[in-house]
Order: C-alpha cells, then sequence, then structure tokens
C-alpha cells in the first residue's frame, strides 16, 4: 500500500469550533498527521491550549476569531488564517449547536440561532475556502453532520436541529458537484452519538436510551471521527466527493 496517499506534509488546514470536543480532537488528529493547522472560534481564549498542543506537536498552529454566522467575520479570519499559514488545502467545518425542545415550543429565536450557525455558517465557511482553492485548483472542504440527518432522534425533540444537519448534507453534495471542475472536493461525515463535553453537560441521563439503540451498545468517542476526515481530507480519497460518512455504531443501519 502506498502509504504516501496519507501524507499531510506542508498542508494547511483550518477547523471550526476546535477549542473544544469534536473540533480540538480533529484538529490535533491534521497536526499529528503533518498539517499546520489554524483554529477558527468565537473567543480567542478557547483556542490558546488547542494551538500549544499543536505547536508542541512540531506544526505551525494559529488561531483566528470569528462568528460563523457574521460573513465579514469569517472572510477575514479565512484570509488572516492564508496570511498566516501561506495557503489552505483543508477546510473542516465543525462549529454547531443544538437546541432541545418540542417543535410546538420552539421559540423563532432559536429557529434563527440554529439555522443561522449550523447552516449558514457551514455555508458561509465553505464559500470563502472555496474562494482561496479554486485559484489552487485543489481542496478539500469536510463538513460535520449528523446521523440526525438522516434519522429522527429519540427521545429527544429536535426538530429544527436534525433539519439543520440535513441541510448540511444537502448543501454538501451541492457544493461538490458545483466545484468538482476546480479539483475542490467537498464531503460530509454523519457522527452519531458522541460522548463530548456537551453532551456529557446537559444529556447524559439519556446515554442508556441511547447506547440501547445503538447496535454496538455504547457511545463514541471523538477520537473515533480522526481516521474518517484524515481520510476524506488525504489524496486516499481523490475519487470521493459529494459523501456522507456515516459514523454511528450501527444507530442508522437497525
Amino acid at each position: 500500500m502506498n502509504l504516501n496517499l496519507f501524507d499531510f506534509t506542508e498542508r494547511k488546514a483550518l477547523v471550526t469550533g476546535a477549542g473544544r470536543g469534536i473540533g480540538r480532537v480533529l484538529a490535533l488528529a491534521l497536526a499529528e498527521a503533518g498539517c499546520d493547522v489554524s483554529i477558527l472560534v468565537r473567543d480567542l481564549k478557547d483556542a490558546e491550549p488547542v494551538v500549544k498542543e499543536i505547536q508542541r506537536l512540531g506544526r505551525k498552529g494559529t488561531a483566528v476569531q470569528a462568528d460563523v454566522r457574521k460573513k465579514e467575520q469569517v472572510d477575514k479570519a479565512f484570509a488572516d488564517t492564508v496570511r498566516q499559514l501561506g495557503r489552505l488545502d483543508i477546510c473542516v467545518n465543525n462549529a454547531g449547536i443544538s437546541i432541545q425542545k418540542p417543535a410546538e415550543e420552539m421559540p423563532e429565536q432559536d429557529w434563527d440561532s440554529i439555522l443561522d450557525t449550523n447552516m449558514k455558517g457551514v455555508f458561509l465557511c465553505c464559500q470563502a475556502a472555496a474562494r482561496i482553492m479554486i485559484p489552487q485548483r485543489q481542496g478539500s472542504i469536510i463538513n460535520i453532520a449528523s446521523l440526525s440527518g438522516s434519522a429522527v432522534n429519540v427521545p429527544q425533540k429536535q426538530a429544527v436541529y436534525n433539519t439543520s444537519k440535513a441541510g448540511v448534507v444537502m448543501l454538501t453534495k451541492s457544493l461538490a458537484v458545483e466545484w468538482a471542475q476546480y479539483g475542490i472536493r467537498v464531503n460530509s461525515i454523519s457522527p452519531g452519538y458522541i460522548k463530548t463535553e456537551m453532551t456529557l453537560a446537559g444529556m447524559s441521563h439519556l446515554f442508556p436510551t441511547w447506547e440501547s439503540l445503538t447496535p454496538m451498545g455504547r457511545l463514541g468517542k471523538p477520537e473515533e471521527l480522526r481516521g474518517a476526515v484524515l481520510f476524506l481530507a488525504s489524496d486516499a480519497s481523490s475519487y470521493v466527493t459529494g459523501h456522507d460518512l456515516v459514523i454511528d455504531g450501527g444507530y442508522t443501519a437497525r
């Protein structure tokens, strides 16, 4: 096997929402593989520990600030990334939020907040990345969707979140078709139930139910998403675009 397919030497990556949780793990995985990595966060203080970890791995780590819902901030953050790293080869759009409420009680402002972050934010970051990658005639964009984009989760009620993640999957496919002519690949991964700071903080009481609905009988770990992202970011997936890779312990296979 030609392991050079997984050679990330000299490649430059940006990961959104990488101050903690899944984003942090994916940023460090890219750094371990050989990438210099830019961390996009809303509060630069959240990025400091991650940047230091990247630097301890012998790679260049930098942080840029942006609210992914704000186009001007996103465009500036991507421009700052190129200024600091020299180019952009990989973009991982991880930033997202979840609000669980019955649909009939969901306030309009919560709808706006979820869709603005999970869909508009992903689109703005994809757009900013593509504008850098099109002149390069190459690049890999990876959007973090969710099993919630293809399955209705229970027992929690999260119709709006589910809708936003289904939108991410279709956005990924649409952009993949549009940008294939420029050598840009756009894919997504759909994690199942993953044990993160967010789920531990507010939803741990649901863990037994989620585990019972998952054929593998357990929640996933953020580290179990690393291989999928490295594959989609690497030359090993050079003919893969418009694909949603589900990583859910068999939940959607039931």
